[in-house]
């Protein structure tokens, strides 16, 4: 019992604790790179695209540690960080000083497609020590 205690929060605690950070961060205002409209704009999405990449890859890392195969594990990942940024739009409706854009699902379902197919893609070409380090985090 103990065991599968443990494997669980393993594999989901990581998940958790990323999502609770995207929920602080989108709770608060906005800070502002520059004055010019272009470099907020290009780091905020660029964070989007950041922060939900990383919860893709840890949903991937959690869904394929459950014993999906890998391609549905990366489709299982990207489905649920993009509904994940869709409460995130929801929740900010809620935050003052914040406004739920559809662009910014956009972004975050771009930055959770492409590092799922990064690791998909591209992990069975990176040097054995790598893939070794990865496997040990559970990201294969």
């Amino acid at each position: 019992m103990k065991r599968k205690i443990f494997h669980f929060l393993n594999l989901w605690l990581p998940v958790i604790f990323w999502a609770l950070i995207i929920f602080r961060l989108s709770s608060g205002t906005v800070p502002q790179v520059s004055a010019l409209y272009w470099p907020n704009f290009a780091f905020m999405k660029g964070a989007h695209t950041f922060f939900f990449g990383i919860l893709s890859l840890l949903f991937y890392r959690a869904i394929s540690g459950e014993g999906l195969s890998k391609k549905k594990s990366a489709i299982w990942a990207v489905i649920l960080t993009i509904f994940y940024g869709v409460t995130d739009e929801v929740h900010q409706m809620f935050s003052q000083g914040r406004e739920a854009r559809l662009r910014d699902i956009f972004f975050d379902g771009t930055g959770a497609a492409l590092a799922v197919y990064l690791i998909y893609r591209f992990l069975p070409k990176f040097p054995k020590k790598i893939q070794k380090f990865l496997l040990q985090l559970g990201i294969t």
